[in-house]
């Protein structure tokens, strides 16, 4: 499994195959990054849970009529290149969700 470093989010990773999914394991290559913050918070664990949807701009858009909260609502590119974007703990129970452009 190939490692890949995503310089904007401060992170190297890999992704493990798990059957239809996948598991990605991340590592903070900052004290500064996200990752690091959160492990210095929380501890290791789980950090968020990542879905697909078939049309992310478009899923964007109705969060945000919805009255969603999103970390930031800018559409990211990240690792593998995939666009992404992260729905706000305080708006999914207290998980962080990460949407995927799938």
């Amino acid at each position: 499994m190939p490692e890949e470093t995503v310089e904007q989010e401060q992170v190297r990773l890999v992704m493990v195959p798990v059957g239809n999914s996948r598991l990605e394991l991340l590592e903070a290559t900052s004290e500064n990054s996200t990752i690091a913050k959160f492990i210095a918070k929380r501890g290791e664990g789980l950090h968020h849970v990542c879905l697909k949807v078939p049309d992310l701009p478009a899923a964007v858009a109705r969060l945000k009529e919805d009255g969603v909260r999103l970390v930031s609502e800018e559409i990211k590119q990240g690792a593998g290149g995939h666009q992404y974007v992260f729905v706000h703990p305080s708006s999914t129970g207290g998980v962080l969700l990460e949407l995927v452009q799938g």
